[in-house]
């Protein structure tokens, strides 16, 4: 478990490379992102640890690869490294979607207690595909955009509702709404055609997108706290010396609890942000909480039953915590 703590530093000693590799680093998000952000200062540091032995360019915002093909292609080595987000692999696993199904881990602590039960078996799954997790960044948690404020759940019904994995448009159903995917970069123009009318999404990808164009109201539901995984394959890190290798995972691991610090910093700055530019932020009434974790209690009994032993595990895990 690489902890979730702040303050890190990163020391490095390396003797000069022999010679230099050179990575590209596909990633689904634009670089005002600070997951984006994040992966950059973690190239950096890289670069400085092994006096330039390993270089990692990142192509930002779906430029290299779209977001869905990041995993496959590190997966077949057409690039060595990549970030995609965790539960786009739901359908493999259902261990991969935990941190995306509602009122599960709603804060930052619950969020690292989940990954902490849930990184072992994470980390089985993706060797299995020939994969290797260097770090793991949630998201703020996710809050609710609309149009009018949503007193209740029955609200909801009938809107086009904004999804971007599978638990999102389970969501979506059970809410008796409209899921439509749409990734991140294209929510602009998804609400600007009225491909969708609603979405639950963190406060940063709201602040990316320019939110309160589309929409008047944002509710801070906490929905749940997913996250972004950073994976390389694991050939392609074999092939690497042990010094450099030795780097990365050090680079990593302060990448992970850097990431962390900045998504909790996010959250409330990206909030006011909202709130700057026009958008009224309203606390969720008790009817609405009530009849969202109706939904997330029946998302939770739909995944129980269709999940996995190792998925299970993770969820005994850290409800024993």
């Amino acid at each position: 478990m690489k902890h979730f703590c702040f303050g890190t530093s990163l020391v490095f000693s390396l003797a000069t490379a022999v010679h230099a590799d050179s990575w590209d680093m596909p990633t689904p998000y634009g670089d005002t992102t600070f997951h984006t952000q994040n992966i950059a200062q973690f190239a950096q540091d890289v670069a400085s640890a092994t006096d330039g032995a390993l270089e990692i360019t990142v192509h930002s915002g779906g430029s290299l690869f779209p977001h869905g093909e990041i995993r496959n292609v590190v997966r077949s080595g057409q690039v060595p490294i990549g970030e995609f987000f965790l539960s786009t692999l739901v359908n493999d696993d259902a261990a991969f979607g935990i941190d995306s199904q509602p009122f599960v881990a709603t804060s930052y602590e619950d969020a690292a207690r989940l990954w902490s039960a849930q990184e072992p078996v994470i980390t089985e799954l993706l060797a299995s595909q020939g994969l290797m997790p260097l770090f793991s960044v949630p998201w703020p948690a996710q809050g609710l955009y609309t149009n009018g404020e949503i007193a209740t759940v029955e609200d909801l019904a009938g809107l086009r509702f904004r999804a971007y994995n599978a638990a999102l448009e389970e969501f979506a159903a059970l809410a008796k709404a409209a899921p439509v995917q749409v990734e991140a970069p294209d929510i602009p123009q998804a609400f600007a055609t009225g491909q969708v009318e609603a979405m639950v999404t963190s406060p940063s990808t709201g602040v990316n997108s320019t939110a309160w164009d589309f929409v008047t109201h944002y509710t801070p539901i906490d929905a749940w706290v997913p996250k972004n995984i950073v994976v390389v394959n694991e050939r392609a890190f074999r092939r690497l010396p042990e010094n450099v290798q030795e780097a990365v995972l050090a680079a990593a691991e302060v990448a992970e609890a850097r990431g962390w610090e900045m998504s909790a910093a996010e959250a409330e700055a990206q909030t006011a942000v909202l709130a700057e530019n026009g958008m009224t932020i309203v606390e969720p009434s008790a009817e609405l909480t009530a009849g969202l974790q109706e939904i997330g209690a029946q998302m939770l009994t739909n995944w129980q039953a269709n999940a996995s032993e190792a998925a299970l595990s993770i969820l005994t895990t850290y409800q024993g915590q």
